[in-house]
């Protein structure tokens, strides 16, 4: 297993301002082995009514997520052989993370250098990596809400919400073979809801409309 999450966000664009397109971003982060439900299960995981909005069963807040590269889709499969398919609109718009790009290379035990073919490090982005040169980070870069010009490079924050998502396995306790023992057994899955914030650079704030 990989340990691969890939989020896609589509961002219509604001026809009163001049957008006629629409945006689309990939974000590609770290997912913990223990986080998978497997297959076998979910396939028992049974909706009535599917079109009832559901309540989750814990809110997991938000993780606020950093940006530092920008992942280059022919060299992605590095990374996950699902990139280059899931974020083929978004060739320019695909991020991911220094943490999470160390994280892989400790559990597949793949040097960090073999990813550099498949990242693109932002302006602000010290160079992680190979770090053989001193760096300077270009001063300047605010966020983008604090920005007017749209022409100026600025940090986008983009919040992605799950309302509702299978996140868990359930165990119940039940009786054992012997007098006053007990077993634990798979009785369900629970569900959850988490919001992720992720953060990255833009050459232009006009790409970044909604942060205001």
């Amino acid at each position: 297993m990989k340990e691969v999450q890939i989020l896609k966000s589509l961002i219509l664009g604001e026809e009163e301002r001049g957008q006629s397109q629409y945006q689309v971003m990939c974000f590609i982060f770290h997912f913990p082995k223990d986080s998978f439900i497997s297959s076998d299960a979910m396939s028992k995981l049974r909706q009535k009514n599917p079109s009832t909005v559901r309540t989750p069963e814990e809110d997991l807040g938000r993780v606020n997520h950093t940006m530092d590269y920008v992942v280059l889709l022919k060299h992605s499969g590095i990374i996950s052989p699902f990139i280059v398919d899931i974020c083929s609109e978004a060739g320019q718009a695909t991020y991911t993370r220094y943490e999470d790009i160390l994280k892989w290379s400790n559990i597949h035990a793949i040097p960090m250098s073999s990813y550099v073919p498949a990242l693109k490090r932002f302006p602000i982005t010290p160079d992680y990596i190979s770090n053989d040169l001193p760096y300077e980070a270009p001063t300047g870069i605010s966020n983008c809400t604090n920005m007017k010009n749209l022409w100026t490079p600025c940090l986008c924050h983009l919040e992605q919400c799950i309302g509702w998502y299978p996140c868990e396995l359930k165990y119940c306790k039940g009786k054992g073979a012997t007098k006053n023992s007990y077993t634990n057994y798979r009785c369900g899955i629970k569900t959850c809801r988490i919001c992720h914030l992720f953060i990255y650079y833009i050459a232009q704030k006009q790409q970044c409309l909604w942060d205001e």
